[in-house]
């Protein structure tokens, strides 16, 4: 009786705690006034998800329940810069960041990555190709949505610290090392935890490219274009981003 009477106030206990803690973090969620950017994020995650499982349903095949995949690989920047936001005590603890931004950096290229499966879009299917176009474009727009979201946090992380026009600057280069780590992963085929599990040929590949550039036009035709693509989606948002703040304020002052 007494073992079972302690089992249930440990119960008690720990399901107080989890229930504490899941309230901590909705209240820094309210507090951060991330609850729209939440919904949006989940809405269209779902839908990219309830596309693919109806094409499943639908075709009978598996050829593109990938996407759902690559969609988690791009939904990880997005956590790890969100985690930042929502811990600020994180910035105290200068290893702990240094890490999650190394992490943030290694899995940021996996957010526009999901544009390159629209090389698997072909006429011989037993679904409409209108249909696999969009919905591959859904996991892409949605992959672009966590990546940029992603990287306008990390860029309010360091406001506070640097100059704005230092921070476009480093973010517009970051874009087209992003350009070159989608061409690594979708030639290459290289992979994030790659750079842990398999560093050295992953250096090599990478070495190869830099001190041959002539050897691999097809590389650097694509990070180039790839990050003048994402550097164009950038300034597109942040134009959109100002003139709604510029709106608000106006607002405000009327």
């Amino acid at each position: 009786m007494k073992q079972k009477k302690l089992i249930s106030y440990c119960y008690i206990a720990i399901s107080i705690y989890n229930y504490r803690n899941k309230m901590g973090i909705k209240k820094r969620i309210l507090e951060s006034n991330r609850l729209n950017e939440i919904l949006l994020l989940s809405i269209s995650s779902i839908g990219c998800i309830g596309l693919s499982l109806f094409r499943y349903i639908y075709s009978d095949t598996k050829v593109y329940l990938f996407l759902n995949w690559n969609l988690f690989l791009a939904f990880l920047p997005w956590l790890l810069s969100f985690s930042m936001v929502l811990f600020p005590k994180v910035k105290d603890n200068k290893i702990f960041l240094t890490s999650l931004l190394l992490s943030w950096i290694a899995f940021f290229p996996n957010a526009p990555y999901i544009l390159t499966d629209l090389f698997h879009l072909k006429l011989q299917s037993n679904v409409p190709i209108w249909f696999d176009l969009m919905l591959i474009l859904s996991f892409a727009w949605t992959g672009l949505l966590f990546g940029f979201i992603s990287l306008f946090q990390i860029e309010n992380l360091f406001s506070f610290r640097l100059n704005p026009r230092y921070i476009s600057a480093f973010s517009i280069m970051f874009l087209f090392i992003s350009g070159f780590g989608v061409y690594i992963g979708r030639f290459l085929r290289w992979n994030s935890w790659d750079i842990l599990t398999n560093p050295i040929l992953l250096f090599n590949d990478i070495l190869h490219r830099f001190i041959n550039p002539f050897q691999h036009p097809r590389t650097w035709g694509m990070t180039i274009l790839m990050g003048l693509f994402l550097t164009f989606v950038y300034f597109t948002l942040k134009y959109f981003q100002k003139s709604n703040e510029n709106r608000t304020l106006s607002d405000i002052k009327v």
